[in-house]
């Protein structure tokens, strides 16, 4: 992977915090010209530095009151790669994780109400073939969400 030097690092710490800048104002805060910074743009995107821009949604506008964290454990780890389609087909599945510890797998997922978690955990999730044993995590408000900081180095 070709490295990234302090003018990408700039330029990311920019874009990160607002995906819609026009290069022509991150140029300027940069002192380079649009073209420098749309050519750095498409070069971290083709070298997946930059993996996706776009809208963030607040889910609760939505009608998705619940976020919810839920440990899954299964029979062998290695079930992993089997499993993992099957919570593709669920919507309100946003994130899986394959983690260590007391888990096989975090997911995330959003749902509607109580009701509509019980019968995600209950008629989905702990119906997938290889899911042992689940526990479930409700947020009850999002404290912090950020990108990753963007340092001058990283040691």
């Amino acid at each position: 992977m070709e490295k990234i030097d302090k003018l990408d690092r700039q330029i990311l710490n920019i874009i990160s915090k607002n995906a819609r800048i026009p290069f022509k104002d991150v140029a300027e805060e940069c002192g380079v010209s649009r073209a420098a910074i749309h050519q750095r743009v498409q070069r971290m995107t083709d070298m997946h530095v930059i993996t996706g821009s776009g809208y963030q949604i607040n889910p609760k506008s939505l009608g998705f009151n619940t976020c919810t964290y839920i440990g899954v454990k299964l029979e062998r780890g290695s079930m992993y790669k089997d499993v993992v389609p099957e919570f593709e087909k669920i919507p309100e599945v946003v994130e899986c994780h394959f983690t260590t510890g007391p888990y096989t797998m975090l997911i995330k997922l959003y749902a509607t109400d109580n009701e509509h978690l019980m019968e995600l955990l209950n008629s989905r999730i702990q119906e997938i073939s290889g899911v042992t044993a689940t526990e479930t995590l409700i947020s009850l408000r999002q404290s912090v969400k950020r990108e990753i900081p963007i340092f001058d180095s990283v040691e």
